[in-house]
This record gives structure tokens, sequence and C-alpha cells, in this order.
């Protein structure tokens, strides 16, 4: 493949533009976060979010559903989840379906590929991150949950709790540094992956993705799976991408199927996923994604 100039500048554009939007939504998200559990109490997250209901596992979902995030930053909220104590399982469903089922992505389905489909769409992915964060509980994968992962962090020294001038600072001050310290943790894992993403992002070509994923081909579906997950495809711009690859020859059940892999997974996720669990969490969240995007894919095409 030949290495245009523009391909060069779409990748720089890419990682400017992600580096700068993830920062400021990390940064606002884990400091929302700091906020709430001043006001949210955990006791009353671990009895909204209990695994030992059936009701905390559709709260979850739903509150994945109503959260506008995108897989990467659905991740701070879940660093709150996690430090609160809510049940395994239920935060699995909603790392699952925040960034499958946000606002965005299902307002544009509804006007991309109509009704029906996304009804399908919403459907699919809202019963298997039910299924699968109840799966994940019973079958003990809270082990594999780094120890590090439950501690706040705390600046070190007085800068924690005492200003410039050796004065004790503001409870919002005490949370904005926890949030940095956070964030400075994180840095690195962010950084990697979204230079990796940026990369295929700008060296992989439509017409590329269009071909390998054709009606043709009978193995377009698990393709356009796997060729989902290394993107950063964002909500806004995954939907259009998707009709375009379509309109170039793509089979609809490979669409949903990079849909799903885009937006329930990314590299950059992944990389940050790193910081709070162990590898065989990070392999069976991969599996999950996958097994919903390939199932998805094959069931479209089959009812469709």
């Amino acid at each position: 493949m030949k290495i245009t100039q523009q391909m060069v500048f779409d990748t720089l554009n890419m990682f400017a533009f992600l580096a700068v939007e993830l920062t400021i939504l990390f940064l606002l998200i884990s400091y929302l976060v700091g906020v709430l559990q001043v006001y949210i109490p955990p006791s009353k997250i671990q009895s909204i979010l209990s695994s030992k209901n059936g009701k905390g596992y559709i709260i979850a979902a739903f509150l994945g559903a109503i959260t506008p995030f995108c897989s990467c930053s659905t991740i701070p909220f879940l660093k709150g989840l996690l430090r609160a104590k809510a049940g395994f399982g239920t935060m699995m469903v909603f790392l699952f379906a925040s960034p499958l089922l946000n606002p965005i992505i299902i307002g544009l389905f509804a006007v991309t590929f109509g009704l029906k489909v996304t009804a399908f769409y919403f459907t699919v992915a809202m019963g298997v991150s039910i299924t699968a964060g109840y799966l994940l509980e019973k079958l003990g994968f809270e082990k594999y949950i780094k120890p590090e992962a439950y501690i706040t962090p705390e600046t070190k020294g007085c800068a924690s709790s005492c200003g410039k001038n050796g004065k004790p600072v503001s409870q919002w001050t005490k949370i904005w540094h926890s949030t940095w310290a956070d964030f400075k943790k994180v840095l690195p894992y962010l950084i990697g992956g979204i230079a990796l993403g940026s990369m295929i992002y700008g060296f992989m070509p439509t017409e590329f993705v269009a071909s390998v994923a054709s009606e043709n081909n009978p193995f377009a579906v698990p393709i356009a799976a796997v060729i989902g997950i290394p993107l950063y495809i964002r909500a806004e711009a995954v939907i259009p991408l998707s009709a375009a690859l379509a309109a170039k020859g793509m089979g609809l059940g490979a669409v949903m199927a990079l849909i799903i892999g885009s937006a329930g997974a990314s590299l950059t996720e992944v990389i940050l996923l790193k910081s709070i669990f162990k590898n065989p969490m990070i392999i069976a969240f991969l599996t999950v994604i996958l097994s919903m995007a390939v199932g998805a894919g094959y069931l479209y095409s089959y009812i469709f």
C-alpha cells in the first residue's frame, strides 16, 4: 500500500483530535464522578447497582443507555463504580452497554438505518450486555480486577489538603487533586492507545474495508468485527462511515458487526482497561464484544 500525504495528515489530525478530546473527557468525567461520590454515598450505589438482584443489572444497562459516553470515556465512570464497591456484574453491564447504547448512536442509527434496524441493534446490545455481565459475575471474573483499581489516588504531602499558603483547601480542590493524580496514572496508556488507533485509522482506506467485507465474502461478518475493534471511531462518525461502506458494497450484516466492534471496544479502550483489569478479564471483554458483533451480524443477515 502506497503511503500518501493525505494518510499522514489524517493520522496526525486524528491523534491531535483524540488527544485533546479524550483528555478533556477523562478529566471532566473523573471530576464529576468525584463530585457525585460526595453527594451519593458508596452504600447507596452498592444498593442500587447490586449484583444480588436482577434490578441492578437492568438499571446498569439503562444507566449505560442514557450516558453519552464513548468506549474510552466510560473508563473514569467505571473507576468510580469500582471505588464505590458496586456489584461486579452490574459494572460489567455498564461497561458493555454505555458505548453501544449511548443516545447519539441510537439517534443516528434511527435516522440512517430506520426504526426496525435500530430496535434490532438496541435489543441485541442490551440483551448481550446484561447476559455477559451476569455470566462474568457467576464465573468469578471479579478476581481479575487489579487491587489498585479500588484505591482513590491521593497527592503526596500537603498538596492534597493544603493550598500554597498552607491553609486547608476546599473539598472541590481535593477532588481535582485526586482527578489529576488518576489522569497521570492512565496517561501513558491513553497516549499509546491513541497513537496506535490513529495510525490504523489513517492508513486503512475505506475501499479496503469494503472489499474484504463485501456481500460475496462468506467471512465478511467476522472480518468486519475484527477490523472494527482496532479503530477508534466516535459515534458521530461510525454510523455515517458505515453507511458509506454499505454504499461501496459492504454487506449490511458486516456493517452491523463493524459498528458493534468499533463502538463497543477500541484499541485505546483496551489499553486503558489494562490499568484496571488483569489479562484474563481483558480477553473476556474482547470475547464478549467480538461474539456480540459476529452474532448480531449473522442474525441481522438472516432476519433482514
